[in-house]
């Protein structure tokens, strides 16, 4: 099986090593206790005498290094990882922010459930397994020669012993592996399910709809539960390989040791007889030699949970897609002006393109998109934008193609509303401005002064996600007092009147009127023929080619 690369923030992460090493020394300081323990003894079972503050002073001296080492292992491997699940963080975020297409992960939910708990899986697999599995790469082998000096029987023991275990976990292991894999999925799909549902909450609860919604949820937690026990079952199960193996390794040893010293075995030395320091000796490492493979067994679903995460965000790192036009940073604002044109434009769908019309757009243009629903309407609103990647044609911007160079500064002159609103969990004020202050003329436009004089707090009422607190009709509103506060040359609006009552759409489309009539430049995509006969022109979208 071909050895997978590392991710970059693995590899650039030093710390990782170092920790290792250094819970490799503390793990290395037991030879030395175990030695001098093993001299305490054999010096009483001799008759002899101990000097007990040599012997005292040097176990406890040895064991503030080994605690010392384990302290030190245990903070640089917790920063180390810190470093790593930060890194991955920031780059699925800033590689979220520097694209509008879809991730190959799934929906949002997906992604966002990777950026958030399944990163955090990482960590027992950054600080647990990869210690226990370079532990387990010397430390056996510096016990095995150790006993292979004293003998050979020790040492045969230990040697059939020991590379059963690591055989029978990688069994285990491809089982657990496939396992781990689907438990992810499943919890990038229940995340995907949620973000869904409560993105249609509102409706959901208008059509009676809880019922079902509620049996969606319940067999999908039930089928990542069951999940979630699979993996759990296969990692008992490989700690119980190794338990059994391992005590049958250090009886076997035990007995041999016995026998030796009691001269009823006189064999499996090089010739010599065992003597007690020896036999005490092997006795006190022969635990020690299992121990690393014991942790490695217990950080065994560690490592599989790791290891799915570090495919997934593999395959994120992986996957071509467009990046975003622009930096996405503040420009300044051109003011010759507006001019734009649209030249031989198709967008990618699929198997197929969407073909649009040449368009010429001029400063307080009135212009109404319109067309049967999945015709384009809201691609061509984005890719206006800079949103979406163009296959073929051109947008104009003054003369000047739409590209990297200029997407910053169209953008400043550009307003968005778009169908659906989205708000942040802060105050009305500044999910309009943003940290900006709101502008009266904003309020006045949008038609928001009444929905704040009812509003407990006026500008300082905290909203929701969902926008709690506002009827869809304020909703509506709002997002186009979003859209008209920085004064854009250019407002675009993707189904503005969509399911809202007559009273309300009419008090949208006169927000969006005294915007076209103070010189404001006007593209909607709509159905609504009451908005159609308010714009100057109306262009007409077809299907995909």
């Amino acid at each position: 099986m071909p050895r997978r690369p590392a991710d970059p923030a693995l590899a650039a992460t030093p710390g990782l090593k170092a920790g290792a090493v250094l819970s490799l020394a503390a793990s290395l300081v037991w030879l030395g206790q175990a030695a001098i323990i093993a001299w305490a003894l054999s010096a009483l079972v001799a008759g002899g005498t101990v000097p007990v503050l040599w012997a005292v002073g040097g176990f406890l001296l040895l064991a503030v290094l080994k605690a010392a080492l384990r302290a030190l292992s245990d903070a640089v491997l917790d920063r180390a990882a810190e470093k790593v699940i930060d890194r991955i963080r920031c780059d699925i975020v800033a590689g979220e922010a520097a694209t509008t297409a879809p991730s190959a992960l799934g929906g949002p939910g997906a992604v966002a459930a990777l950026a958030g708990s399944k990163l955090e899986a990482l960590r027992p697999y950054l600080l647990r397994y990869r210690p226990a599995q370079m532990r387990t790469m010397v430390l056996p082998l510096v016990i095995l020669a150790i006993a292979l000096w004293h003998g050979w029987a020790v040492a045969a023991v230990l040697l059939v012993a020991g590379p059963l275990i690591p055989v029978f976990m990688a069994l285990v292991g491809w089982a657990a592996k496939d396992a781990s894999d689907r438990q992810m999925v499943e919890v990038g799909a229940l995340n995907d399910l949620l973000a869904d549902r409560l993105a249609a909450l509102s409706d959901l609860r208008l059509i009676g709809a809880a019922g079902p919604v509620v049996a969606d949820f319940a067999q999908a937690s039930e089928s990542l539960r069951a999940r979630t026990m699979a993996v759990l079952r296969i990692a008992f199960l490989s700690s119980t390989v190794l338990e059994l193996f391992a005590a049958l390794g250090v009886a076997m040893i035990a007995v041999w040791v016995g026998f030796s010293l009691l001269d009823l075995v006189g064999w499996g030395t090089w010739g010599a007889e065992l003597s007690p320091f020896a036999g005490i000796y092997l006795l006190l490492l022969a635990p020690e030699f299992f121990q690393p493979l014991r942790d490695l067994s217990a950080a065994w679903h560690d490592r599989a949970a790791g290891e799915a995460v570090l495919d997934e965000v593999r395959t994120w790192r992986e996957q071509e897609r467009p990046a975003l036009t622009g930096s996405g940073m503040a420009a300044t604002r051109a003011t010759t002006p507006l001019t734009l044109s649209i030249h031989g434009l198709a967008l990618d769908r699929g198997a197929g393109q969407i073909v649009y019309p040449d368009i010429d757009i001029t400063a307080g243009d009135r212009i109404a998109l319109t067309g049967p629903s999945g015709s384009g309407k809201t691609s061509l609103l984005r890719a206006l934008a800079g949103l979406e990647p163009a296959a073929h044609g051109d947008v104009l911007i003054d003369g000047h193609p739409l590209d990297s160079d200029t997407a910053d500064a169209w953008r400043a002159r550009l307003g968005w509303m778009p169908q659906a609103p989205h708000f942040v969990n802060r105050s009305l004020g500044y999910n309009i401005g943003f940290g900006a202050p709101v502008r009266p003329e904003t309020l006045r436009d949008a038609q928001l002064e009444p929905v704040l004089a009812a509003l407990p707090r006026g500008l300082r009422t905290t909203l929701g996600e969902r926008g709690a607190g506002l009827s869809g009709g304020e909703a509506r509103r709002v997002t186009l007092a979003r859209a008209l506060q920085a004064g854009p040359d250019l407002l675009l609006a993707d189904e503005p009147t969509a399911d809202l009552d007559d009273a309300t759409a009419a008090q949208v489309i006169q927000g969006l009127l005294r915007f076209a009539d103070a010189g404001g430049t006007l593209v909607v995509a709509t159905h609504d023929p009451r908005l159609i006969a308010c714009m100057d022109r109306e262009i007409r979208i077809g299907g995909a080619a």
